[in-house]
């Protein structure tokens, strides 16, 4: 009996190989309020539960795989996945398919594939290798160097038009160059020229972006066009009160007056039925995942591991902070879903396979294993 058990011994050891415990329980847990909410959003069509647990099991393969590679061998794919991107992006600019007036899908036979999400962390991957490679002769012209690489893959997606990914994209690359350590000078030279670019940048937005933006200073002037989205969010999230109104009791979700609750406005549907105390659940396993990411960050064994781990913990916050202020009605209305809770196949299979990255890092945090 002990002789049988000891394959079956060795097989779990083996797929428990480089997971994080603590990451693991806080992508389990923000994953099963997920589908708590998606279960009450998605009432009437049961099949996106089943199709977001079938999701959840690819995205879980995918991050166990990203667990087992090393850093030094995503240093490797670097370079290629970065060229790949953008030769993708510029193939969707090219032929890509039109969905709803904007071009962002490839088809690639079996269905349509985004290419923009995956710049979400071939950006990242690119920017940690540069900084790596450069380390000991780091200049002003190697962060001008890097803000090109990053302004080409979010210039071609904010063209298809999507601000929203565009924004995450370039939040992400950001946060390499920052942590790879930009000048506070040059970055708050930075700061006045883009709040100097406001007016400018203002007539070469699309008619749309312009009424979300113009909605979010005054969603009334429009309550049944382009304002309906922010004022039923927020009067969702303001009916849930201290408690909630209890799960599946959400009035706003299932008298189907919230858009998209499913995807990018779960998170209404999940403050009307759980209110502020499950609001703070939710924030404080959002800042637990963002502060374990950085602390694998800070513990990294070489400059491209630091940068790519601090880079995919921040990914949680912009995903996190972009979503949460959308549907309560601070910044404008993107495509951005909330990280781990709202439907979709392809959100989640970069978020897990970048917490299998920060995994990778966390077991290969020596340089030398003993």
């Amino acid at each position: 009996m002990e002789l049988a058990r000891l394959p079956v011994r060795r097989i779990g050891l083996r797929i428990a190989e480089g997971i994080d415990p603590t990451l693991l329980v806080l992508i389990v847990s923000l994953s099963m309020l997920g589908l708590a909410a998606l279960f009450s959003a998605a009432y009437q069509n049961p099949a996106r539960l089943v199709s977001q647990l079938g999701n959840l099991g690819v995205a879980v393969v995918a991050m166990w795989c990203a667990a087992q590679i090393a850093p030094q061998t995503l240093m490797r794919f670097a370079v290629p996945a970065y060229a790949i991107g953008l030769a993708l992006l510029i193939a969707v600019a090219l032929f890509g398919d039109v969905v709803n007036g904007a071009r962002r899908w490839l088809n690639v036979g079996i269905g349509r594939f985004q290419p923009s999400e995956m710049m979400k962390l071939a950006l990242p991957l690119m920017l940690a290798w540069y900084f790596h490679k450069n380390e000991s002769t780091l200049r002003l012209r190697n962060f001008a160097m890097a803000a090109i690489l990053m302004a080409v893959p979010v210039g071609l997606i904010a063209r298809q038009p999507d601000l929203g990914t565009a924004a995450l994209v370039g939040s992400v690359g950001f946060y390499v160059i920052f942590f790879a350590g930009i000048n506070w000078k040059v970055l708050g030279g930075l700061a006045l020229a883009f709040f100097a670019s406001l007016y400018p940048l203002w007539s070469v937005l699309h008619d749309y972006q312009r009424r979300r933006v113009l909605t979010l200073l005054d969603p009334t002037k429009d309550p049944l066009g382009s304002g309906y989205h922010i004022i039923q969010s927020t009067i969702a999230v303001g009916s849930g009160g201290l408690s909630g109104k209890g799960w599946l009791n959400g009035t706003q979700a299932h008298l189907e007056f919230i858009p998209e609750r499913d995807t990018d406005f779960i998170f209404a549907v999940y403050s009307e039925e759980f209110g502020l105390m499950g609001n703070l659940v939710l924030l404080i396993l959002y800042a637990l995942l963002i502060g374990r990411g950085l602390v694998i960050a800070a513990n990294a064994a070489t400059v491209f591991a630091r940068l790519l781990a601090g880079a995919v913990s921040l990914m949680y916050f912009t995903y996190a902070f972009v979503n949460m202020g959308m549907v309560s009605g601070i910044l404008p209305v993107v495509g951005v879903p909330l990280p781990f809770l709202s439907y979709g196949g392809t959100a989640l299979l970069t978020l897990f396979i970048g917490t299998g990255i920060l995994m990778s890092v966390n077991r290969h945090r020596k340089l030398v294993q003993t």
